[in-house]
């Protein structure tokens, strides 16, 4: 009885002590959320007007609405009670999640069905369910390219400042002053560029290239993988060499970009984001990753916070990363996200027929099922790391 009142205890101090730090975080966490869903369901909204189809409905956050209007041709644009996400409701839809009303699509008269989404030409059909995260992925670019233009990108250069004992990086042959050049063919602009390829080859073997007293010199090293902890605490396992940066007087400098260059840059970033998102699934699936670090509303609310603290740049960059995660969630195939529906549009367009009313509500009852776990397993992720912080 004593070991359960302690735990109950530490669990209402925990939630007590992350409640109050969720309402310091509240402001950040919606400005992100918000511009990242605004622009997914701009996505769709703005391609069916183009396809001709009659939208009804352009919501940010689920449940009652709190205020909106109509525009002219009809359209409800509102805010609702429940900002963990949005929706765009089209002409023929059963519900936010866009599956149709059966009995009203097969009332419909010729005019009805020319603004009806689905009786649109498949590819319509495809290309506004794609629209969504496409410009989630074009909105991650246009922000991390304003960062780089108008707050710069600090760049330290890769030089070795100190080498841990016993580290990957002094089994490697590495020694103080040294400045990597490349890595398995890679050239190293900075040491945040070591740092990112370093930390997704945990215990895989890297060829580097370092310059040392005027001369090339290579060299293989492996990284370890371990558990780390951020400025905020939250834990990462990630790959680490073993050494420190270099400080000194010009190895360390602010780097502002013209829009071009920024532009490649952000679309640079937004790669590493799904390159990295990938690689940490591939690691789920083999066992080499731990499923504790996925997130949910309330992590995401807590480093919003938490980045807030760095400035308006860094919860941009944040937002970024958060619209690249969300365009490539809705890109799985599962029923009910962006990926389901285009994974029906494949089928339709091999089998030459849609899958039956049925086959569908079938899918999307099974999607909803997986979309809820996810989302009960990454709360209960959350909290369990709002209580351990």
């Amino acid at each position: 009885m004593e070991t359960v009142s302690s735990a109950s205890t530490g669990f209402l101090e925990g939630m007590t002590g992350a409640g109050s730090s969720m309402l310091g975080y509240l402001i950040p966490f919606l400005f992100v959320l918000t511009l990242v869903v605004f622009f997914h369901e701009l996505g769709h909204f703005w391609v069916a007007r183009r396809a001709g189809v009659r939208v009804l409905t352009f919501s940010l956050g689920f449940g009652p609405e709190l205020f909106g209007f109509n525009d002219r041709h009809g359209t409800r644009w509102k805010v609702s009670a429940i900002p963990l996400g949005g929706y765009v409701r089209f002409f023929g839809d059963d519900d936010a999640a866009s599956t149709p009303d059966q009995t009203r699509l097969e009332r419909m008269s010729p005019t009805e069905r020319r603004q009806s989404f689905f009786y649109q030409p498949l590819r319509w059909r495809a290309a506004i369910v794609a629209a969504g995260p496409i410009a989630n992925f074009i909105l991650a670019i246009v922000i991390f390219a304003f960062v780089f233009m108008v707050f710069g990108k600090q760049v330290t250069a890769p030089r070795v400042d100190q080498i841990n004992a016993g580290s990957a990086a002094e089994q490697a042959g590495f020694q103080p002053g040294d400045l990597v050049l490349s890595i398995d063919g890679k050239k190293m602009e900075s040491f945040s560029d070591m740092q990112r390829i370093v930390s997704i080859h945990a215990g895989q073997p890297l060829n580097v290239v370092v310059l040392r007293n005027d001369r090339e010199v290579e060299l293989t090293a492996t990284p370890e993988a371990k558990e780390i902890k951020d400025s905020f605490g939250n834990v990462q396992r990630v790959g680490l060499l073993g050494i420190t940066r270099s400080l000194a007087a010009g190895d360390v400098t602010t780097q502002h970009y013209g829009p071009i260059e920024a532009v490649g840059m952000g679309a640079q970033e937004t790669w590493f984001v799904v390159t990295r998102t990938f690689s940490y699934i591939g690691g789920l699936v083999m066992g080499t990753e731990s499923a504790d670090q996925l997130g949910g509303p309330i992590r995401i609310a807590q480093v919003s916070g938490q980045v807030a603290t760095f400035g308006f740049g860094a919860l941009l960059s944040l937002a970024a990363v958060l619209s690249v995660s969300i365009g490539l969630l809705n890109l799985f195939p599962i029923p009910l996200l962006d990926g389901g529906h285009l994974l029906f549009y494949a089928l339709e367009a091999i089998r030459g027929r849609p899958l039956s009313p049925r086959a569908q509500d079938i899918g999307f009852r099974i999607g909803m099922a997986l979309v809820l776990m996810l989302m009960l397993f990454s709360t209960w992720n959350d909290v369990m790391h709002l209580i351990a912080s």
